[in-house]
């Protein structure tokens, strides 16, 4: 379970990294200020919590399914940014609604990071043991407002594409999204599982398969007739 969430906050950082390559220099610096302040201002919260209440957190299914309620939403904002993004690349007459739908998903960066930055924050208190608080959360807010920028930078000079990154910020926010999934089931399953084969049902799912595949097959050379007729 742990390592779950720990592969989701990895994502989610990347993901907000992904989504300041859509913004310009002086947003950008905006939003690592922001992200900054939050985290050197939030010190005092951060040194009452306890690896044992977030281990209960963790173990919560209730807690787990509010937090995958608010996962699902960002996840939904940010596939659709993605999707608008091809839609209006591809389309030459726009309406002025799908563009200032654009223009606030594109300025959304995204909710989840603020948590991840307070997680952070939390676990490296707990690594300095016997150092100011206030020390560690504005030296680690420095080091945030610097990454920030810099990971904006490097990712820009890896994936110059715009493509390439719209292609990845979406594959990124699906697995997301079946990660978070992962996480709200938490060992539980609604459905007992049984040992036993349905070789009735494993036969029709193999048809069904087989009937697909040959009617893709049809309609593929029935257009491809098409296309040489027309020409």
């Amino acid at each position: 379970m742990e390592i779950i969430v720990l592969v989701i906050i990895i994502l989610v950082c990347f993901n907000f990294i992904l989504k300041q390559t859509y913004y310009k220099k002086y947003s950008v610096v905006f939003s690592a200020a922001a992200c900054a302040l939050f985290v050197g201002l939030t010190w005092p919260y951060a040194i009452l919590q306890s690896k044992s209440q977030i281990s209960d957190w963790l173990a919560d299914s209730e807690l787990m399914l509010d937090i995958a309620v608010i996962l699902t939403l960002e996840v939904a904002i940010q596939m659709a940014f993605c999707l608008l993004s091809v839609h209006i690349q591809s389309t030459d007459k726009l309406k002025p609604v799908t563009l200032w739908i654009y223009r606030i998903l594109r300025w959304f960066p995204g909710l989840l990071i603020f948590p991840v930055l307070f997680s952070l924050l939390v676990t490296t208190i707990f690594a300095l043991p016997g150092v100011s608080f206030s020390l560690v959360a504005w030296v680690l807010a420095a080091i945030i407002f610097v990454a920030i920028p810099l990971g904006r930078w490097f990712v820009l000079r890896l994936l110059p594409e715009n493509e390439i990154r719209l292609e990845l910020l979406f594959l990124s926010n699906a697995l997301i999204a079946i990660l978070g999934i992962i996480a709200t089931v938490n060992g539980q399953t609604a459905v007992e599982g049984i040992n036993e084969v349905d070789w009735s049902a494993l036969a029709g799912i193999f048809t069904l398969l087989i009937f697909g595949l040959v009617a893709g097959i049809i309609t593929y050379k029935l257009k491809i007739k098409r296309i040489i007729k027309k020409r």
